[in-house]
């Protein structure tokens, strides 16, 4: 899998820029250090990536009166609305960005997504073969994308990504391959076609083809230079044309610490399989992985299941910062 950290820029930047301030006017003085996260989007801190404004996540140190609860709603909502009329207005000036925009509809419509905060879920992540499975328990901010992890087998052990850095709970646990990798990646999975508005993102349509018997729009999707960890990255998305789901995709990894010299892994194809739907957001019950030969699927490499999702809201405290005595994963390197 391919390391998703993505660095979205900033939508409506003045606009979001105000309204951060009124809530931090109505938090009565809150501290933004909370609020103004390297993650924007869905890519990691890079100096192409700029911060989002949190909309209502930060910590205030005394109740709130009833107005200034109700400014701070206010404002949450306007930060919301904002960004997804950017995105909005981007992905309508193109074919790709229509497809992709009629896809986060059916699948619940980007302001609910983000209304509905922080998303929890459980990613059960089986390759077939020798390599182990990895399987945990997250909870990620959709707004500006920060994530930490919990071992499902063992909820000692944690990881995660802050907005700037990868940690690891305990320091002598070694819980993934890189924690700044994974941090992120099975959630840009669960995130599509959501994580497709940011402003990094460059779509382009590939024409129509059909993927187990439905009929389906391809978009490409590939990142600007200095996007993120891993602006090699590229997606080829499968949008059913009937219902406008996203049904399949491929992809590469291209994230510099596995691959130093430059390059990236073969393409692979992901199937989106089954359907939820939690509090309006509809998304996939499980997904398999196979080789791709540049027509057709081959073998089955791996088996995934998402289960357990729920969305938590915003929390009041910074519940993604690393736990006093947490290792600090340094660089992009495992």
């Amino acid at each position: 899998m391919q390391h998703p950290l993505r660095g979205s820029g900033v939508s409506g930047l003045i606009a979001l820029t105000f309204i951060a301030a009124v809530v931090a006017a109505a938090c009565g003085g809150a501290n933004t250090a909370d609020t103004d996260n390297a993650a924007a989007g869905s890519r990691s801190a890079t100096a192409a990536s700029q911060p989002h404004s949190q909309p209502h996540s930060q910590p205030h140190s005394a109740p709130l009166d009833p107005g200034s609860e109700r400014a701070r709603h206010e404002a949450h909502g306007a930060a919301i609305a904002a960004r997804v009329a950017e995105a909005t207005e981007r992905l309508g000036s193109s074919e790709a960005g229509a497809v992709v925009a009629r896809s986060i509809e059916a699948h619940g419509g980007l302001e609910r997504w983000y209304a509905n905060g922080d998303i929890h879920f459980r990613f059960t992540y089986r390759p077939l073969g020798e390599r182990p499975a990895i399987d945990t328990r997250q909870r990620v901010d959709t707004w500006s994308s920060r994530a930490v992890h919990t071992l499902a087998d063992d909820a000692d052990v944690r990881f995660g990504f802050d907005g700037e850095v990868a940690w690891v709970s305990p320091e002598d646990a070694d819980p993934v391959r890189s924690a700044r990798f994974w941090s992120l990646t099975p959630y840009y999975f669960v995130a599509l076609p959501f994580v497709l508005s940011d402003t990094g993102v460059a779509l382009a349509l590939e024409g129509t083809s059909e993927f187990e018997g439905t009929a389906v729009d391809v978009v490409r999707a590939t990142f600007g230079d200095g996007v993120g960890d891993a602006p090699d990255d590229y997606y080829v998305l499968y949008f059913a044309q009937d219902s406008g789901r996203m049904v399949a995709m491929r992809y590469v990894v291209s994230y510099p610490g596995f691959f130093p010299e430059g390059g990236h892994s073969p393409e692979k194809l992901m199937a989106c399989d089954g359907s939820q739907t939690i509090d309006g957001i509809t998304l996939p019950e499980s997904y398999r992985t196979f080789q791709w030969d540049g027509n057709t699927h081959g073998e089955l490499v791996t088996e995934t299941t998402l289960s357990e999702v729920s969305f938590v809201g915003r929390s009041a405290t910074n519940v993604y910062a690393p736990p006093e005595g947490a290792r600090i994963d340094e660089g992009l390197s495992p």
